[in-house]
């Protein structure tokens, strides 16, 4: 899944690539079709979504970089609270961590496999593994030394 922002009124879009191919994405918003040479990538500098298909995928492929999953839902008001902090963050970690949001509500399987039963929660995988958790609505200062403790771990060996 990638996303796209419509370039007509700016919402944000989740395009399934593979049906792209056959079919013209359209935005949920407008109903401007989507330019798919817009969809962002694991390494631009913004959170990115997985999936209950792509999460196993993404934390393997990110081997010795720490990536933060953010477990969130759209209803959730601490989420939309913490969403700018890890846009934020994303955008300052020149490539130390990766940052990536699970919408709870559209993936049990994974929900479930890590026990969330509260939101925000925010696991932190290195090498495939769950390093750390961390419950609610966090500060700023908070998440961002726990990314840079296990970054700088990384480039430390």
């Amino acid at each position: 899944m990638a996303i796209v922002s419509c370039a007509k009124c700016g919402a944000k879009n989740r395009v399934n690539e593979k049906a792209a191919d056959n079919l013209k994405p359209v935005c949920g918003k407008c109903g401007t079709e989507l330019d798919l040479t817009a969809t962002q990538k694991a390494d631009d500098g913004k959170p990115f979504v997985v999936t209950d298909a792509t999460f196993a995928e993404t934390v393997a492929a990110a081997g010795n970089v720490p990536v933060l999953i953010d477990c969130w839902a759209p209803w959730c008001g601490p989420c939309r609270i913490v969403g700018p902090v890890l846009d934020q963050l994303a955008a300052e970690s020149g490539g130390k961590y990766k940052i990536a949001k699970l919408n709870v509500d559209e993936n049990p399987r994974i929900s479930a496999q890590y026990g969330i039963q509260s939101i925000p929660t925010m696991l932190i995988f290195k090498n495939g593994q769950l390093v750390d958790r961390l419950v609610g609505a966090q500060p700023k200062p908070v998440i961002a030394s726990k990314l840079k403790s296990y970054a700088a771990a990384a480039a430390a060996k």
